[in-house]
Protein backbone atom coordinates (compact mmCIF):
# COMPACT_ATOMS: atom_id res chain seq x y z
CA UNK A 1 0.00 0.00 0.00
CA UNK A 2 0.83 3.48 -0.91
CA UNK A 3 1.91 6.25 1.95
CA UNK A 4 -0.81 8.50 2.63
CA UNK A 5 1.47 11.80 2.05
CA UNK A 6 0.56 14.66 4.18
CA UNK A 7 -1.14 17.95 2.67
CA UNK A 8 0.31 20.16 0.33
CA UNK A 9 4.04 19.31 0.92
CA UNK A 10 3.85 15.57 -0.16
CA UNK A 11 5.65 14.12 2.44
CA UNK A 12 4.64 10.88 3.60
CA UNK A 13 3.24 11.02 7.00
CA UNK A 14 6.17 8.65 8.17
CA UNK A 15 8.67 10.70 7.39
CA UNK A 16 7.11 13.74 9.44
CA UNK A 17 7.06 11.39 12.32
CA UNK A 18 10.48 10.61 11.61
CA UNK A 19 11.81 13.96 11.75
CA UNK A 20 9.70 15.07 14.81
CA UNK A 21 10.99 12.15 16.87
CA UNK A 22 14.65 12.88 16.12
CA UNK A 23 13.93 16.59 17.13
CA UNK A 24 12.44 15.36 20.07
CA UNK A 25 15.78 12.86 20.87
CA UNK A 26 18.06 15.28 19.79
CA UNK A 27 16.46 18.39 22.85
CA UNK A 28 16.34 15.17 25.52
CA UNK A 29 20.30 14.65 25.07
CA UNK A 30 21.29 18.50 24.50
CA UNK A 31 18.95 19.05 27.70
CA UNK A 32 20.38 16.46 29.96
CA UNK A 33 16.71 14.44 30.09
CA UNK A 34 16.62 11.06 29.34
CA UNK A 35 15.94 8.86 26.41
CA UNK A 36 12.41 8.73 25.98
CA UNK A 37 11.27 10.81 28.95
CA UNK A 38 9.21 13.04 26.25
CA UNK A 39 5.65 11.39 24.88
CA UNK A 40 5.05 12.60 21.54
CA UNK A 41 1.18 13.22 21.18
CA UNK A 42 0.23 13.27 17.24
CA UNK A 43 -2.17 16.24 16.81
CA UNK A 44 -4.47 14.90 14.10
CA UNK A 45 -7.48 17.39 14.11
CA UNK A 46 -8.83 17.75 10.84
CA UNK A 47 -6.42 15.26 9.40
CA UNK A 48 -8.26 12.11 7.22
CA UNK A 49 -8.36 9.18 8.95
CA UNK A 50 -5.74 7.19 6.32
CA UNK A 51 -3.36 9.57 7.56
CA UNK A 52 -3.40 8.62 11.23
CA UNK A 53 -3.51 4.65 9.75
CA UNK A 54 0.04 5.62 8.45
CA UNK A 55 1.26 7.10 11.68
CA UNK A 56 -0.29 3.87 13.55
CA UNK A 57 1.40 1.74 10.88
CA UNK A 58 4.90 4.03 11.74
CA UNK A 59 4.55 3.18 15.23
CA UNK A 60 3.04 6.01 16.46
CA UNK A 61 -0.15 5.94 18.96
CA UNK A 62 -0.88 8.48 20.74
CA UNK A 63 -3.41 11.08 18.95
CA UNK A 64 -4.85 14.67 20.17
CA UNK A 65 -7.87 16.01 18.74
CA UNK A 66 -10.04 19.10 19.39
CA UNK A 67 -13.11 18.51 17.38
CA UNK A 68 -15.30 16.06 19.52
CA UNK A 69 -18.26 15.12 16.65
CA UNK A 70 -14.58 14.63 14.05
CA UNK A 71 -12.80 12.97 16.74
CA UNK A 72 -15.82 10.08 17.63
CA UNK A 73 -16.28 9.41 14.23
CA UNK A 74 -12.53 8.82 14.02
CA UNK A 75 -12.16 6.48 17.19
CA UNK A 76 -15.53 4.67 16.05
CA UNK A 77 -13.61 3.86 12.39
CA UNK A 78 -10.10 3.05 14.27
CA UNK A 79 -11.28 1.24 17.29
CA UNK A 80 -8.99 -2.07 16.80
CA UNK A 81 -5.93 0.08 16.13
CA UNK A 82 -4.67 0.20 19.73
CA UNK A 83 -4.86 3.86 19.44
CA UNK A 84 -4.99 6.50 22.54
CA UNK A 85 -6.96 9.66 22.13
CA UNK A 86 -6.35 12.72 24.18
CA UNK A 87 -8.95 15.78 24.22
CA UNK A 88 -7.30 18.64 23.88
CA UNK A 89 -9.97 21.60 22.76
CA UNK A 90 -12.22 23.27 25.30
CA UNK A 91 -14.82 21.22 26.86
CA UNK A 92 -18.17 22.45 26.49
CA UNK A 93 -20.69 21.04 29.26
CA UNK A 94 -23.08 19.10 27.01
CA UNK A 95 -20.16 17.78 25.24
CA UNK A 96 -18.43 15.89 28.75
CA UNK A 97 -20.01 12.57 28.49
CA UNK A 98 -18.94 11.93 25.37
CA UNK A 99 -15.13 13.12 26.42
CA UNK A 100 -15.63 11.00 29.29
CA UNK A 101 -16.63 7.94 27.38
CA UNK A 102 -14.36 7.79 24.79
CA UNK A 103 -11.02 9.35 25.67
CA UNK A 104 -8.14 8.33 27.48
CA UNK A 105 -7.07 11.68 28.56
CA UNK A 106 -8.12 15.24 28.60
CA UNK A 107 -5.58 18.35 28.69
CA UNK A 108 -7.80 21.26 28.48
CA UNK A 109 -9.87 21.15 32.01
CA UNK A 110 -10.35 24.46 33.78
CA UNK A 111 -13.36 24.15 36.03
CA UNK A 112 -14.58 22.19 38.86
CA UNK A 113 -17.79 21.52 37.31
CA UNK A 114 -16.06 20.24 34.25
CA UNK A 115 -14.12 17.73 36.22
CA UNK A 116 -17.27 17.04 38.30
CA UNK A 117 -18.98 15.93 35.09
CA UNK A 118 -16.28 14.05 33.78
CA UNK A 119 -15.72 12.00 36.93
CA UNK A 120 -19.62 11.49 37.02
CA UNK A 121 -19.81 10.39 33.44
CA UNK A 122 -16.71 8.29 32.98
CA UNK A 123 -18.00 4.72 32.82
CA UNK A 124 -16.59 2.50 35.81
CA UNK A 125 -15.23 -0.38 33.48
CA UNK A 126 -12.78 2.21 32.12
CA UNK A 127 -9.36 3.04 33.37
CA UNK A 128 -9.38 6.22 35.41
CA UNK A 129 -10.01 9.01 32.87
CA UNK A 130 -5.82 10.80 33.06
CA UNK A 131 -6.74 14.62 33.11
CA UNK A 132 -3.92 17.71 32.98
CA UNK A 133 -5.03 21.17 34.14
CA UNK A 134 -5.14 24.40 31.94
CA UNK A 135 -2.92 26.68 32.90
CA UNK A 136 -3.53 30.09 30.79
CA UNK A 137 0.36 31.06 31.67
CA UNK A 138 0.02 34.19 29.36
CA UNK A 139 -3.55 34.83 31.09
CA UNK A 140 -4.20 35.51 27.49
CA UNK A 141 -8.42 36.87 27.45
CA UNK A 142 -9.14 34.30 24.28
CA UNK A 143 -7.43 31.50 25.53
CA UNK A 144 -9.57 28.99 27.82
CA UNK A 145 -7.58 28.31 30.98
CA UNK A 146 -7.04 28.64 34.77
CA UNK A 147 -5.07 31.78 35.89
CA UNK A 148 -1.50 30.15 37.90
CA UNK A 149 -3.08 32.12 40.96
CA UNK A 150 -6.22 29.60 40.52
CA UNK A 151 -4.30 26.43 40.17
CA UNK A 152 -3.78 25.64 43.88
CA UNK A 153 -7.53 25.79 44.78
CA UNK A 154 -8.61 23.21 41.90
CA UNK A 155 -5.98 20.91 42.41
CA UNK A 156 -7.06 20.76 45.51
CA UNK A 157 -10.64 20.21 45.35
CA UNK A 158 -9.57 17.58 42.14
CA UNK A 159 -9.21 15.14 44.78
CA UNK A 160 -12.70 14.36 45.49
CA UNK A 161 -13.44 12.79 41.68
CA UNK A 162 -12.64 9.20 42.27
CA UNK A 163 -12.73 8.40 38.41
CA UNK A 164 -9.43 10.58 37.58
CA UNK A 165 -6.49 10.69 37.86
CA UNK A 166 -5.16 14.25 38.02
CA UNK A 167 -1.89 13.95 36.07
CA UNK A 168 -0.08 17.13 35.70
CA UNK A 169 -0.53 21.07 33.56
CA UNK A 170 -0.73 22.22 30.08
CA UNK A 171 -0.42 25.19 28.96
CA UNK A 172 -0.66 27.28 25.04
CA UNK A 173 1.31 29.89 25.51
CA UNK A 174 1.55 32.59 22.64
CA UNK A 175 4.03 32.14 20.16
CA UNK A 176 7.49 34.25 20.32
CA UNK A 177 10.26 33.86 18.24
CA UNK A 178 13.67 33.28 20.02
CA UNK A 179 14.65 30.10 22.12
CA UNK A 180 14.96 32.08 25.28
CA UNK A 181 11.91 33.57 24.97
CA UNK A 182 10.22 30.54 24.17
CA UNK A 183 11.62 29.06 27.47
CA UNK A 184 10.00 31.24 29.87
CA UNK A 185 6.28 30.50 29.67
CA UNK A 186 7.45 26.74 30.12
CA UNK A 187 9.32 27.56 32.55
CA UNK A 188 6.78 29.41 34.86
CA UNK A 189 4.72 26.44 34.14
CA UNK A 190 7.09 24.25 35.36
CA UNK A 191 7.74 26.03 38.25
CA UNK A 192 4.18 26.16 39.08
CA UNK A 193 3.80 22.32 39.02
CA UNK A 194 6.47 22.47 41.47
CA UNK A 195 4.48 24.67 43.96
CA UNK A 196 1.08 22.68 43.53
CA UNK A 197 2.80 19.03 43.44
CA UNK A 198 2.34 16.82 46.53
CA UNK A 199 3.44 13.19 47.11
CA UNK A 200 -0.68 12.51 46.83
CA UNK A 201 -0.44 14.86 43.34
CA UNK A 202 2.89 14.37 41.86
CA UNK A 203 1.57 16.34 38.91
CA UNK A 204 4.72 14.24 36.74
CA UNK A 205 2.97 15.38 33.52
CA UNK A 206 4.10 18.87 31.90
CA UNK A 207 1.36 19.05 28.29
CA UNK A 208 3.87 21.58 26.54
CA UNK A 209 5.82 22.48 23.35
CA UNK A 210 4.36 22.48 19.82
CA UNK A 211 5.70 22.19 16.41
CA UNK A 212 7.58 25.69 16.49
CA UNK A 213 8.67 25.71 20.22
CA UNK A 214 8.82 21.90 21.30
CA UNK A 215 12.83 22.18 21.98
CA UNK A 216 12.62 24.96 24.36
CA UNK A 217 9.52 23.10 26.14
CA UNK A 218 11.46 20.04 26.41
CA UNK A 219 14.17 22.16 27.91
CA UNK A 220 11.85 22.86 30.70
CA UNK A 221 10.94 19.70 31.39
CA UNK A 222 8.14 18.91 29.17
CA UNK A 223 6.96 15.22 29.49
CA UNK A 224 4.20 15.67 26.65
CA UNK A 225 4.48 17.74 23.09
CA UNK A 226 1.69 18.58 20.98
CA UNK A 227 2.81 18.39 17.06
CA UNK A 228 0.34 18.36 14.17
CA UNK A 229 1.57 20.20 11.47
CA UNK A 230 5.30 19.13 11.45
CA UNK A 231 4.14 15.27 11.14
CA UNK A 232 1.13 15.88 9.07
CA UNK A 233 2.08 19.20 7.04
CA UNK A 234 0.45 22.62 6.78
CA UNK A 235 -3.65 22.45 8.12
CA UNK A 236 -6.26 21.91 5.55
CA UNK A 237 -8.60 24.79 5.79
CA UNK A 238 -12.36 23.83 7.27
CA UNK A 239 -15.75 24.94 7.68
CA UNK A 240 -16.12 25.81 11.51
CA UNK A 241 -18.30 22.86 13.03
CA UNK A 242 -21.42 23.61 15.58
CA UNK A 243 -19.32 21.41 18.25
CA UNK A 244 -15.79 23.53 17.83
CA UNK A 245 -17.47 25.94 20.22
Amino acid sequence: MNQAATPDTGTPVSIGLEKVRQRISDAERAHGRREGSVQLLAVSKTRPTGDILQALKAGQTAFGENYLQDALDKIRQLREHGAQWHFIGRIQSNKTRSIAENFDWVHSADQLKQLRRLNDQRPADLPLLNVCLQINIDQEQSKGGLSPEAAAELVGQAQEFPRLRICGLMTLPEPVSGFESQRRPFRELRLLRDRLATPETPLETLSMGMSGDLEAAIAEGSTIVRVGTAIFGPRPQVARRVDEG
